[in-house]
């Protein structure tokens, strides 16, 4: 991960590439036993449409946490991407270890993304290994991996090329797929993408339908990996559906939620369009992470989940939400019967900037999976809360503000009801004087400055989901931002929190740095409200 990110500095060339289009894919050969690719979609060997959602995790340096399957089955997952090594950089795991995986998560109902690490970043991390070093291994597993067409896809090697002339990929990634395919591999394949698995320089998406075409079996996958590289929705939505409607499978294979020093990755775009076009998703990482911030639970334990874990495992779009096992697990008939309607919800303890919902309970012919909140605005509606149980907390609302909010049920099998008739909720005006913000220029040069945001919390209970607003006065405009998000309009500017700055604890404080542009003139701002209400200054 640390390589990945550092390898971000060179992304200010980005926005001059002029963005590729994949063309329509044609199903070369036939269809190889267990899941296979068809029409552009991963199937399950009886046709059945699986769309992975789960997570990575870490075996290859963390042998002795294999446990953690059943922790990740627990949350709701049906896949699990783990890391294996082949010898080059790491040592390798043994075809008794990978047989043992295999039958883990085949005991856990998950199906088992295996890919090897070593490749990570070829070209420019001198340490890394090949794809044909990676194909070498795969093929001297082929009697732990023959007759699991069913349960696994063969990831072939993790980010196979750095940031160094990313083009050379394509060559090099085809002819691993030749090698496995003439070694008798059957399996689905999945392939990273270059520029350490983020594509920014397009060579996957415009390589793509070569690369598809030279599998002769047609079972083949791309992956995405989605971290700072992508923090708009345009480029997310873009990426994603230039495959799709070329009928190109893809995936993302890894991504990150939390805001670092080279941006601020647009996870809820990224879950919610892969929701949208039936994509699965994989988030990076269960536990062990050298930097805590992107492990879904610490120490691996499932008890001490973090803010990145609850936002994929229960926020929207999330794994519990939208997660359905692989049927080669059970081999029951799919349920299609949707739970009935929730009833109205009713609100308490209305807050400036939440409220408390509860509605009675829905019944379903197998059982009742969760509830979806979702705030109703004319003829749109906007997913704001996930539950298992009738009753959630809606937060991140903003004070003096009309809402109206309803209920859908869901079942396991992904059926949602029709909607609850709706509540309106109004909130009441945020009290002055419960926080504070300093605010101070950090560095300045011509047409530009850094400036960090000090925001205190002086009340006596946390603030979660704030939304802080203040107004430039000689026309600054936020160029890059950590620690939240801005919006601005004029010299008016907003800024939301990242998850790790959700939540202000009562005496605590967050801070949000950000580059900004300027005139010849640098005025700071003079007044800041924090969900609508007046903050103290200095």
């Amino acid at each position: 991960m640390v390589a990945r990110l550092a390898a971000l500095l060179t992304l200010l060339v980005v926005g001059v590439l002029a963005p590729a289009t994949a063309h329509a894919a044609e199903e070369p050969g036939a269809q190889a036993v267990g899941l296979h690719i068809s029409n552009g979609r991963l199937l399950e060997g009886n046709g059945n449409d699986f769309v992975m959602r789960g997570v990575n995790h870490a075996h290859t340096w963390y042998p002795n946490e294999l446990g953690s399957l059943a922790d990740i089955k627990a949350q709701g997952a049906n896949t699990v991407r783990v890391v294996l090594a082949d010898g080059h950089r790491w040592t390798a795991n043994s075809a008794s270890d990978v047989a043992n995986v295999i039958a883990q998560c085949k005991a856990n109902k998950l199906i088992c993304v295996l890919e090897v690490h070593d490749t990570t970043g070829y070209g420019e991390d001198t340490a890394a290994g090949t794809l044909d070093q990676a194909a070498d291994y795969w093929i001297g597993l082929k009697d732990v991996l023959a007759g699991q067409e069913n349960y696994i896809v063969i990831n072939i090697g993790n980010e196979p090329w750095g940031n160094t002339s990313p083009e050379g990929w394509t060559a090099p990634t085809i002819a691993a797929i030749q090698k496995l395919r003439a070694a008798g591999f059957q399996h689905t394949i999945m392939v990273d993408a270059p520029n350490w698995g983020q594509d920014w320089q397009q060579v996957m998406r415009t390589n793509a339908q070569s690369v598809y075409n030279a599998d002769t079996t047609g079972n083949l996958i791309f992956s995405i990996h989605m971290y700072s590289v992508f923090d708009t929705a345009a480029e997310i939505t873009d990426y994603l559906n230039a495959f799709v409607s070329a009928k190109l499978p893809i995936l993302i294979g890894e991504f990150g939620g939390p805001a670092d020093q080279w941006g601020d990755p647009d996870e809820d775009t990224m879950m919610a369009t892969a929701q949208q076009l039936n994509l699965g998703y994989l988030a990076w990482s269960w536990s062990g992470n050298t930097d805590p911030i992107l492990d879904l639970v610490l120490n691996f334990d499932p008890a001490q989940m973090t803010s990145w874990g609850q936002r994929v495992f229960h926020g929207a779009n999330g794994i519990a939400q939208t997660a359905k096992e692989a049927t080669v697990f059970g081999g029951a008939t799919p349920d299609s019967q949707a739970p009935t309607a929730p009833g109205t919800p009713t609100a308490s303890a209305v807050t400036a900037t939440s409220a408390n919902l509860s509605w009675t309970a829905s019944t379903d012919n197998v059982g009742v999976a969760g509830y979806d909140v979702v705030r109703v605005s004319g003829g749109t509606e906007t997913t704001v809360a996930a539950s298992t149980t009738n009753s959630v907390t809606v937060s991140g609302l903003t004070a003096n503000t009309a809402y109206s909010f309803a209920v859908y049920a869901r079942d396991a099998a992904g059926n949602r009801s029709t909607r609850s008739a709706a509540v309106s909720v109004t909130t009441p005006a945020a009290p002055a004087g419960s926080c504070s913000v300093g605010y101070k220029v950090v560095g300045e040069w011509p047409g530009g400055f850094q400036g960090e945001i000090a925001l205190r919390n002086t009340g006596t209970a946390a603030v979660s989901g704030w939304k802080l607003g203040f107004t430039f006065a000689d026309g600054q405009t936020v160029t890059n931002m950590w620690g939240g998000t801005a919006t601005q309009s004029g010299g008016a500017v907003s800024v939301t929190p990242a998850s790790y700055t959700n939540t202000i604890p009562a005496g605590g404080s967050v801070t949000v740095g950000f580059i900004g542009s300027k005139g010849t003139t640098n005025t700071a701002p003079t007044a800041f409200t924090l969900n609508g209400g007046a903050c103290a200054t200095g």
